[in-house]
Protein backbone atom coordinates (compact mmCIF):
# COMPACT_ATOMS: atom_id res chain seq x y z
CA UNK A 1 0.00 0.00 0.00
CA UNK A 2 1.48 3.16 -1.16
CA UNK A 3 0.14 6.60 -1.10
CA UNK A 4 -1.18 8.13 -4.08
CA UNK A 5 1.01 11.32 -5.65
CA UNK A 6 0.54 14.10 -7.92
CA UNK A 7 0.54 13.14 -11.03
CA UNK A 8 -0.48 9.32 -10.67
CA UNK A 9 -3.33 7.71 -12.17
CA UNK A 10 -6.00 7.36 -9.83
CA UNK A 11 -6.90 3.33 -9.85
CA UNK A 12 -9.98 1.83 -11.15
CA UNK A 13 -12.27 1.54 -8.87
CA UNK A 14 -16.02 0.45 -8.61
CA UNK A 15 -19.01 2.15 -6.57
CA UNK A 16 -21.70 0.26 -5.64
CA UNK A 17 -24.56 2.95 -6.16
CA UNK A 18 -27.95 2.23 -4.21
CA UNK A 19 -30.89 0.49 -6.18
CA UNK A 20 -28.22 -1.70 -8.18
CA UNK A 21 -26.07 1.27 -10.02
CA UNK A 22 -22.12 0.98 -10.13
CA UNK A 23 -20.10 3.93 -11.09
CA UNK A 24 -16.45 3.54 -12.28
CA UNK A 25 -14.32 6.31 -11.19
CA UNK A 26 -12.15 7.72 -12.56
CA UNK A 27 -14.10 7.01 -15.60
CA UNK A 28 -17.19 8.82 -14.64
CA UNK A 29 -15.51 11.98 -13.66
CA UNK A 30 -13.47 11.81 -17.07
CA UNK A 31 -13.67 15.03 -18.76
CA UNK A 32 -13.71 17.70 -15.96
CA UNK A 33 -11.94 18.15 -12.89
CA UNK A 34 -13.17 15.35 -10.16
CA UNK A 35 -13.13 15.25 -6.03
CA UNK A 36 -13.64 11.44 -4.34
CA UNK A 37 -14.39 11.41 -1.04
CA UNK A 38 -14.13 8.31 1.06
CA UNK A 39 -15.87 9.00 4.42
CA UNK A 40 -15.82 7.26 7.67
CA UNK A 41 -19.72 6.29 7.79
CA UNK A 42 -23.11 8.17 8.39
CA UNK A 43 -22.00 7.71 12.26
CA UNK A 44 -19.29 10.34 11.92
CA UNK A 45 -20.65 14.63 12.93
CA UNK A 46 -17.13 15.40 10.55
CA UNK A 47 -17.81 12.89 7.60
CA UNK A 48 -21.66 14.45 7.63
CA UNK A 49 -20.76 17.90 7.94
CA UNK A 50 -18.17 17.39 4.73
CA UNK A 51 -20.53 15.76 2.66
CA UNK A 52 -23.15 19.28 3.44
CA UNK A 53 -19.89 21.16 2.77
CA UNK A 54 -19.77 20.02 -0.78
CA UNK A 55 -23.71 19.81 -1.54
CA UNK A 56 -23.94 23.27 -0.50
CA UNK A 57 -20.99 23.70 -2.88
CA UNK A 58 -22.24 21.99 -5.44
CA UNK A 59 -23.31 24.41 -8.17
CA UNK A 60 -20.53 26.07 -7.89
CA UNK A 61 -18.35 23.06 -8.38
CA UNK A 62 -20.22 22.46 -11.18
CA UNK A 63 -19.55 26.08 -12.67
CA UNK A 64 -15.98 25.14 -12.24
CA UNK A 65 -16.56 21.66 -13.89
CA UNK A 66 -15.82 19.87 -11.16
CA UNK A 67 -18.06 16.41 -9.94
CA UNK A 68 -18.12 15.10 -6.89
CA UNK A 69 -18.26 11.31 -5.86
CA UNK A 70 -18.53 10.03 -1.85
CA UNK A 71 -18.09 6.36 -0.86
CA UNK A 72 -18.08 4.64 2.84
CA UNK A 73 -18.50 0.89 4.01
CA UNK A 74 -21.93 1.35 5.37
CA UNK A 75 -24.87 -0.33 3.63
CA UNK A 76 -26.87 0.07 0.93
CA UNK A 77 -30.36 0.61 3.45
CA UNK A 78 -27.66 3.09 5.50
CA UNK A 79 -26.49 5.16 2.57
CA UNK A 80 -30.03 6.12 1.40
CA UNK A 81 -30.74 7.31 4.51
CA UNK A 82 -27.84 9.61 4.20
CA UNK A 83 -28.36 10.72 0.99
CA UNK A 84 -32.19 11.55 2.27
CA UNK A 85 -31.03 13.41 5.47
CA UNK A 86 -28.09 15.65 3.90
CA UNK A 87 -30.27 16.01 0.23
CA UNK A 88 -27.24 14.57 -1.52
CA UNK A 89 -27.43 15.34 -4.91
CA UNK A 90 -23.51 13.58 -5.95
CA UNK A 91 -23.15 9.93 -6.36
CA UNK A 92 -22.45 8.29 -2.88
CA UNK A 93 -21.78 4.97 -2.68
CA UNK A 94 -21.80 1.63 -0.29
CA UNK A 95 -20.68 -1.25 0.91
CA UNK A 96 -16.84 -0.31 0.10
CA UNK A 97 -14.28 -2.99 0.71
CA UNK A 98 -12.37 -1.39 2.64
CA UNK A 99 -9.13 -3.42 2.09
CA UNK A 100 -9.31 -3.31 -0.95
CA UNK A 101 -9.73 0.40 -1.40
CA UNK A 102 -6.63 0.64 0.86
CA UNK A 103 -4.93 -1.71 -0.92
CA UNK A 104 -5.45 0.78 -4.24
CA UNK A 105 -4.96 4.18 -3.18
CA UNK A 106 -3.29 4.13 0.21
CA UNK A 107 -6.05 5.59 2.33
CA UNK A 108 -5.91 4.58 6.22
CA UNK A 109 -7.86 1.78 7.47
CA UNK A 110 -9.43 1.66 10.55
CA UNK A 111 -10.12 -2.24 12.41
CA UNK A 112 -13.41 -2.32 14.95
CA UNK A 113 -15.15 -0.93 13.79
CA UNK A 114 -13.86 -1.66 10.34
CA UNK A 115 -14.20 1.64 7.95
CA UNK A 116 -12.03 3.54 5.84
CA UNK A 117 -10.52 6.82 7.32
CA UNK A 118 -11.48 10.34 5.26
CA UNK A 119 -9.35 10.53 2.15
CA UNK A 120 -10.14 13.10 -0.35
CA UNK A 121 -8.72 13.37 -3.94
CA UNK A 122 -9.02 15.67 -6.58
CA UNK A 123 -8.10 14.21 -9.58
CA UNK A 124 -7.26 16.25 -13.41
CA UNK A 125 -9.58 15.65 -16.39
CA UNK A 126 -7.72 12.65 -17.19
CA UNK A 127 -8.32 11.40 -14.15
CA UNK A 128 -4.49 11.80 -12.14
CA UNK A 129 -4.40 12.74 -9.13
CA UNK A 130 -3.96 16.79 -8.33
CA UNK A 131 -3.68 16.83 -4.68
CA UNK A 132 -4.59 13.76 -2.45
CA UNK A 133 -5.34 14.42 1.44
CA UNK A 134 -5.15 11.24 3.80
CA UNK A 135 -6.72 11.40 7.48
CA UNK A 136 -5.47 9.08 10.17
CA UNK A 137 -8.13 9.79 12.20
CA UNK A 138 -11.42 12.12 12.39
CA UNK A 139 -10.24 15.33 11.34
CA UNK A 140 -8.30 16.93 8.45
CA UNK A 141 -9.80 16.45 4.85
CA UNK A 142 -10.48 17.88 2.05
CA UNK A 143 -13.32 21.07 1.83
CA UNK A 144 -15.17 22.45 -1.27
CA UNK A 145 -13.94 25.92 -0.88
CA UNK A 146 -9.89 24.79 -0.95
CA UNK A 147 -11.10 22.63 -3.98
CA UNK A 148 -12.82 25.86 -6.49
CA UNK A 149 -10.00 27.83 -5.54
CA UNK A 150 -7.51 25.00 -6.75
CA UNK A 151 -9.37 24.34 -9.81
CA UNK A 152 -9.68 28.28 -10.78
CA UNK A 153 -6.07 28.43 -10.23
CA UNK A 154 -5.02 25.42 -12.00
CA UNK A 155 -7.46 26.78 -15.22
CA UNK A 156 -6.45 30.15 -15.06
CA UNK A 157 -2.33 28.84 -15.28
CA UNK A 158 -3.01 26.37 -17.71
CA UNK A 159 -0.27 26.22 -20.63
CA UNK A 160 -1.80 26.24 -24.14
Amino acid sequence: MSLLQPGEQFPALTFSLPDGETLRVPDALAGGFGVVLFYRGSWCPYCKAQLRAFQRSLGKLAELGVKVVAVSVDDEATTKQTIAEHGLEFPVGHSADAAAFAEATGAFVNDDPRHLQSTGFVLDPEGKVVVSVYSSGAIGRLVPEDVAGLVRYLREHQTA
